[in-house]
């Protein structure tokens, strides 16, 4: 499993959220398998989503894809800096 990581900062978490329902990048299409969402409990204007793949190179994929939506006022309205990527490799998960 590979899960693309993005954190960025936003002006507003409702209007951020109305925007990645729109879902403009297709993430099913895209391969996206499962995906969270998460904030920082100290911090409700920044957010950290975890997208899963079968592949690394579905991910870096997305990636680009995404970088056409940041560019986008009208796609991402909420978007405050530019975004962190990262794409990770699960090497062990284990429910205790």
């Amino acid at each position: 499993m590979y899960t693309l990581h993005i954190e960025h900062a936003i002006h507003d978490f409702d209007t951020w959220r109305s925007a990645f329902d729109r879902d403009p990048a297709g993430r099913r299409a895209a391969g996206v398998r499962h995906y969270r969402v998460s904030r920082p409990v100290d911090d409700p204007n920044y957010v950290l989503i975890d997208l899963d793949f079968d592949s690394p190179t579905e991910a870096e994929t997305f990636v680009g894809a995404m970088r056409a939506v940041w560019q986008s006022p009208a796609a991402a309205p909420a978007l405050r800096g530019a975004p962190q990527t990262r794409i990770v490799e699960t090497v062990e998960s284990k429910d205790l």
